[in-house]
């Protein structure tokens, strides 16, 4: 899988990468020290888990460089840490998924 490049829309509040001319996207909401990972959107073209991933950990990555705490309300986001344990470190005290 190629290198992807992370872009963190903070006008629609959302990052975003771009696959096969189309746009994949997680939505936020910012409070306090703690982004609220809301809704995940893969185009129908990418038919890769593997991308969703990689999409995730991106994501995980900034928020961790920017010393915040994530809060997945999103299944699908909370399902990938939930199985990655190296993330929950992430999570807000008192949050357990």
């Amino acid at each position: 899988m190629e290198d992807i490049t992370l872009v963190n829309n903070e006008f629609l509040r959302q990052f975003e990468v771009k696959i096969k001319n189309e746009l994949a996207r997680i939505e936020y909401a910012e409070q306090e020290r703690k982004i609220f990972l809301t809704k995940i959107s893969i185009p129908e073209t990418v038919e890769s888990s593997e991308f969703e991933e990689q999409f995730i950990v991106k994501v995980l990555e900034f928020i961790a460089d920017k010393n915040l705490r994530v809060v997945p309300t999103s299944p699908k986001i909370a399902g990938f840490v939930r199985k990655n344990k190296a993330y929950k470190s992430l999570l807000p005290v008192g949050i357990k998924l």
